[in-house]
């Protein structure tokens, strides 16, 4: 008798290569958050530099970050569609070439209008960014998994954070920023590159339509916490930096000051992400979070040039808290089927966080230019964090009855 000839069964993976591709997805995840919003930190990082080279005055740099932001928020709703159209792996591809075309348009840049042109690219690949990494989770993370994944791949920010902080001053002091920044187009080339061997082709399901629909209530509520997190935290890393300039700190320490924002920021996105998910409200730990950064922003104001600890601390507990909040509330969309499908979802929260991204820098740095000075920021600040805890009730009130689990 002879033997069928067929084709050999594929053999099983083990836990090692499946631990194996989850960590290659993580690593490819968190460059994908990363490198975006590596354009908002290295502003504010080496803005006097910047400022200094383009003949510019710091304070109109707010501005190069709202293009990006600006456009991004711009797409972010459609970006959903989009990505579920394209699918996780493709649009996960474009992302990164975009982000190689931002930084080497950024590295050749002669002035502040090229330069705004420039990062406004970039808007593309923050608009793709959050809804592409959430559907990838979605359809390749195991659902008791998903929340730590999340928190990782959001993480991927705060890593850009601290680059910026620790790394971003020494290179530019060696190479020059333009040097500095176009390192970052051959690294979004390979990471287009390394997609394929870590995502899956995923079958096509329906197709949506081109008009993402409307967001529900629970989803518009977390739309306006998000807004105003989004504002706070694009004042606050332009802000601080200059804040500690005038205090006489120089651009190597106040660079420091955003690493232990990114550090603290880091943990927070991987501990508390999955915490949330264990929680029967997230609403309270949003609340609780909100209450911290207000009080932070507002303790920046007891800084003095003896007196350093305020921005110290002020740096650790927006990380903490702040930063954490838009994990958190990604990780919700991931989660819950209530604020409507992953990928429009995810879209329509970025929207809200960068058109908040986008406002805060160019606000806070109108305050400093007009006569009102830092402390304006601050108090500013601290009253936009106030009000997102004041609406936290009603994002309980929304979801209460209507709360669904993806499985």
């Amino acid at each position: 008798m002879h033997p069928v000839v067929g084709t050999a069964p594929e053999p099983k993976a083990t836990a090692a290569d499946l631990r194996s591709c989850a960590s290659g997805l993580a690593a490819v995840l968190m460059a994908a958050m990363a490198l975006p919003m590596l354009v908002l930190y290295a502003v504010g990082t080496l803005g006097p530099m910047l400022g200094r080279d383009l003949g510019v005055a710091p304070g109109s740099l707010g501005w190069v970050t709202a293009a990006t932001f600006g456009v991004a928020a711009a797409l972010s709703p459609w970006a959903g569609t989009w990505t579920a159209r394209l699918g996780g792996r493709l649009g996960l591809v474009v992302l990164f070439l975009a982000v190689s075309l931002v930084y080497t348009m950024m590295a050749w840049a002669p002035g502040l209008t090229a330069l705004t042109c420039a990062v406004a690219v970039g808007g593309v690949a923050q608009a793709l960014c959050n809804p592409v990494t959430n559907l990838l989770i979605a359809q390749q993370v195991a659902p008791n998994q998903r929340p730590r994944m999340v928190g990782v791949k959001q993480a991927g920010v705060q890593v850009a954070a601290l680059f910026a902080g620790l790394a971003l001053p020494v290179l530019a002091s060696r190479w020059g920023w333009r040097w500095t920044l176009g390192l970052m187009a051959p690294l979004g080339l390979l990471l287009a590159l390394a997609v394929p061997a870590v995502t899956r082709q995923h079958a096509a399901g329906p197709v949506p339509p081109m008009t993402p629909p409307r967001p529900n209530l629970a989803l518009a509520v977390l739309m306006g916490i998000q807004w105003c997190v989004g504002a706070a935290l694009s004042a606050f890393i332009v802000s601080l930096p200059a804040h500690a300039a005038a205090q006489g700190w120089p651009l190597v320490q106040a660079g420091h000051l955003v690493a232990v924002f990114a550090a603290t920021g880091l943990v927070s996105r991987v501990v508390l992400t999955p915490l949330a998910a264990q929680l029967r409200d997230e609403s309270w730990l949003i609340l609780f979070l909100l209450v911290i950064a207000a009080a932070s922003a507002g303790g920046v104001l007891l800084a003095g040039p003896l007196r350093q600890w305020p921005l110290w601390c002020a740096a650790g507990l927006m990380g903490i808290s702040a930063v954490a909040l838009n994990a958190v509330a990604m990780g919700m969309v991931v989660r819950h089927a209530t604020f409507g499908a992953t990928a429009v979802a995810s879209g329509w929260l970025s929207a809200a966080f960068f058109a908040g991204l986008a406002l805060g820098a160019p606000l806070a740095a109108a305050a400093a230019n007009f006569g009102y000075g830092l402390e304006w920021t601050w108090l500013g600040l601290a009253m936009v964090l106030s009000v997102a805890a004041t609406i936290t009730p009603l994002l309980r009130w929304a979801m209460r009855g209507s709360r669904v689990s993806r499985g």
